[in-house]
């Protein structure tokens, strides 16, 4: 609570105090005095400031203590205070060094925490002027006024005043002049000046800090007078056919009553610099001038001054045009040719090419050329192979053409005549020849001196590029046979390669040229060229490509850089020479992906191509022939192992033998029909079972006898087991029949059977079977079932066929030697 009442008894006092500053006619500045020893001083010199406060003026303020500071703009500055004469407080401040050109000094009253402005005082510092220097006048004759003007020296920081004084040899220096707006010139008026008198002219600088004057200019306004320029009125060339003309020119009203001093210049359209005549004197008149050259325009221009006061020139009159009138060329041409065979007849094929004369030579505009292969005579015209406006001629010449003859001619006559000799190409070439850029438009060419005499030298260049083409003006001739170079300017671009030849000439003889290739100016090539995959394996890659075309290298090129990287390892680089187009990237890793470009660099830079993705393979190419040769050997030999179990049966039995299946025998299914209804009676066994085959015997017929026809009929049979016991053998017999057709049985094979699971084994029995209808009596067991039985026989009459029946494939899978004639045995 007391905090809360402090504050808003300093706010109340703070809202009195702040009306009674504004009801006071003077505010707080009539209670404060603040006061600077000078309120202009030199830059960086000390500043001496004091501050009065007078209790009594300022109302609030009579019973407080009051305590002073000070600002110098927003900076806080520290002063010391004391106790003044009467009822005041004084506050000094010294500034050891003020290094602004301009800045307030407030003074500050703090009463209660609260701080009023209530004085200031303002300071400037800055130099003294500086001298004015250049001072320089010009008299106008239009209306005689002096026209100065001069160059200000540094700036002050100061308000400065300038003004031009002028005095004349008997008159008190006046000012003449004072500049507006900042600017170094003004002009004196016509009643401040005398003519034709001296008068002393300077300038004077005035600020806070002192004056400063420039040099006097003593001088009479009329020796700085600037003349009107004159008018050029006709030109003329006189006498006809010489090189010289004549101007008339009129001088400016404002200058004729002076003696004047003249100057005319000339120059053609081609030049740069401006030829001058000189010493022209006189009021007005004509000139006459010599030296020009013949059918030539000329552009001309004049200008004066005063003759004897060596003043100002004039400006330089309007120009005018003039075409000087033309003679026969002059001087000889540059030629250039080649000569050969030609392909039908014996002559020859020439082509000519010259340079157009120099504009100093032409004297005119050329119409044309003439081409003869004589000189001209009197009287007689020679025979004119070529008439043309171009700078080229192709014509047929007669075998052993050694020399024709080239004229140029224009309206006012033919030109001398050129000799052409045609050289033949034997002579000794060139040593060193090198070309180095000497601007982005031409070539420096440079080469050894010989040490025989040469007449002249023929420079020829060409465009290299894709598209063949050949420039018949590329070409310039050095006529100066000590000289070992030459500079190449006309048609050369930045960017582009050229073939430079050159050809020495000698007295008889033309030598074999020397080639080099130069680029003007070379950057980075503008692609790079696309690479190719040309074979792959799981550690290397063969890469390839294009070269860069050669209007796309834009210099020579240093080299190809061949980078690539996969994802786990840092970019590798190899640079190729230039020479090649195909790169072998070695130490690849199997079954790896790979990003490839190739970089193509120059002297001056280089260009990325495109990125190529390549994969390796797991296997190399020889592996997997390897792996294809191995597999294919493999097929090839089952294909014949195939073949050859197909065609050799013996083989085939050898290693896989058939093993006959009773069971699925047509023999083991066969049943007479007398016997269908016979049970089988078979002691001792309660279930049938299939016999198992262990012993399978063919009896075989003997040697030399002849089937069933040697031998009385008696039946082939042997004792066979009883087939009634569980797992023993059968046998059975047919009849072989004599010719007469008597059925005898023969046994033809005995089929022993193990017994089943450990059965007894019961006596054998013997069954016989006949063709016979009566049941045999030899054993009253009945004949075995369908199961069992096995019917081999020869039925009819017609005896044993050769081949066992196709209703017993057991028999025929049992086939072994002699088994073919089994139905034909006979017991031994």
């Amino acid at each position: 609570m007391e905090i809360m009442a402090r504050r808003s008894a300093g706010m109340l006092f703070l809202l009195q105090l702040s009306l009674l500053l504004l009801l006071h006619p003077s505010g707080t500045m009539g209670c404060a005095l603040v006061a600077v020893d000078s309120p202009i001083v030199p830059l960086g010199s000390a500043v001496t400031a004091s501050c009065t406060i007078q209790s009594k003026l300022c109302r609030g303020l009579e019973q407080e203590k009051v305590r002073i500071t000070w600002m110098l703009d927003n900076e806080p500055m520290a002063g010391m205070q004391s106790q003044g004469p009467g009822d005041t407080e004084v506050s000094n401040l010294t500034l050891p060094q003020f290094n602004r050109t301009q800045a307030k000094l407030w003074c500050w009253v703090e009463w209660n925490g609260t701080k009023q402005r209530v004085g200031m005082a303002e300071i400037r510092a800055g130099y003294p002027p500086s001298k004015p220097f250049n001072l320089s006048c010009i008299l106008n004759l239009s209306d005689y006024g002096l026209t100065c003007q001069w160059e200000p020296g540094t700036n002050s920081h100061l308000p400065t005043s300038i003004a031009l004084k002028c005095a004349g040899s008997r008159a008190p220096a006046v000012t003449g002049c004072t500049p507006q707006g900042g600017r170094s010139r003004c002009t004196v008026p016509r009643h401040l000046l005398q003519l034709y008198r001296h008068m002393e002219i300077w300038v004077s600088a005035t600020n806070a800090l002192g004056t400063a004057e420039s040099e006097h200019l003593c001088i009479d306004p009329m020796d700085v007078a600037k003349l009107d320029p004159p008018a050029l009125r006709s030109i003329q060339s006189i006498p006809f056919q010489t090189d010289c003309i004549a101007l008339t020119w009129e001088v400016a009203r404002s200058n004729a009553h002076m003696e004047l001093q003249c100057e005319l210049r000339y120059r053609t359209p081609q030049d740069t610099a401006w030829a001058l005549v000189t010493n022209i004197i006189g009021h007005a008149g004509t000139a006459q001038c010599c030296g020009f050259l013949f059918g030539t325009q000329y552009r001309f221009q004049m200008r004066c001054r005063r003759s004897l006061a060596r003043g100002y020139w004039s400006e330089w009159s309007p120009g005018r045009n003039y075409t000087t009138h033309e003679k026969a060329p002059t001087g000889k041409l540059d030629v250039w040719w080649s000569a050969r065979p030609a392909r039908v007849g014996k002559g020859l094929e020439v082509q000519l090419c010259w340079k157009a004369p120099r504009w100093q030579e032409a004297n005119g505009r050329v119409l044309g050329y003439h081409v003869t292969l004589s000189p001209r005579r009197r009287g007689r015209d020679p025979p004119m192979v070529c008439n043309t406006t171009h700078t080229h001629c192709n014509f047929s010449a007669p075998a052993g053409t050694r020399r024709v003859y080239l004229s140029a001619y224009n309206a006012a006559g033919e030109g001398a005549v050129t000799e052409v000799v045609l050289l033949e190409r034997k002579g000794q070439p060139l040593a060193g020849l090198r070309a180095v850029p000497g601007g982005e438009h031409s070539l420096w060419v440079h080469w050894e001196p010989l040490r025989v005499p040469v007449a002249a030298y023929i420079l020829e260049w060409q465009r290299v590029s894709l598209e063949p083409s050949r420039c018949s003006a590329c070409w310039q001739m050095e006529r100066d046979g000590a000289a070992t170079t030459a500079l190449i300017q006309d048609g050369i671009e930045p960017f582009q390669q050229y073939n430079i030849s050159v050809y020495p000439l000698y007295k008889d003889a033309m030598g074999v040229p020397v080639h080099a290739v130069a680029y003007s100016k070379q950057k980075a090539p503008s692609y790079a060229p696309k690479l190719h995959l040309k074979s792959i394996s799981k550690s290397s890659a063969e890469l390839c490509w294009e070269p860069v075309p050669v209007e796309m290298q834009n210099g020579f090129i240093t080299g190809y850089t061949i980078f690539w990287a996969n994802s786990t390892t840092d970019v590798s680089s190899s640079t190729v020479n230039p020479s090649l187009s195909s790169f072998i990237i070695q130490g690849l890793k199997p079954s790896t992906l790979y990003k490839v470009h190739i970089m193509a660099s120059t002297a001056a830079g280089g260009t990325n191509g495109t990125s190529l993705t390549l994969v390796t393979t797991v296997l190399d190419d020889a592996e997997i022939q390897f792996l294809f040769l191995t597999l294919g050997l493999v097929f090839v030999l089952l294909i014949l192992l195939l073949i050859c179990f197909q065609k050799n049966r013996r083989v085939k039995q050898q290693l896989w033998p058939s093993i006959p299946d009773p069971a699925n025998s047509s023999l083991g299914k066969w049943v007479p029909a007398e016997l269908q209804q016979e049970p089988l009676q078979v002691p001792g066994v309660k279930e049938p079972g299939l016999a198992t085959i262990s012993t399978v015997t063919v009896l075989e017929r003997a040697v030399g006898k002849p089937p069933c026809a040697a031998e009385p009929s008696i039946p082939c049979t042997v004792p066979q087991e009883d087939w009634g016991s569980p797992g023993r053998g059968w046998s059975a017999a047919e009849p072989c029949r004599d010719p007469g057709g008597s059925a005898e049985p023969v046994q033809y094979a005995r089929v022993m059977g193990s017994g089943y699971k450990g059965q007894q084994h019961g006596p054998p029995r013997l069954y016989l079977r006949s063709s016979s209808t009566q049941p045999l009596l030899l054993d009253p067991s009945p004949s075995p079932l369908p199961y069992e039985n096995l019917w081999l026989g020869c039925p009819g009459d017609a005896g044993c066929p050769e081949e066992l029946p196709a209703t017993f494939p057991l028999l025929q899978g049992l086939r072994i030697g002699g088994a073919e004639e089994l139905p034909d045995c006979r017991a031994a």
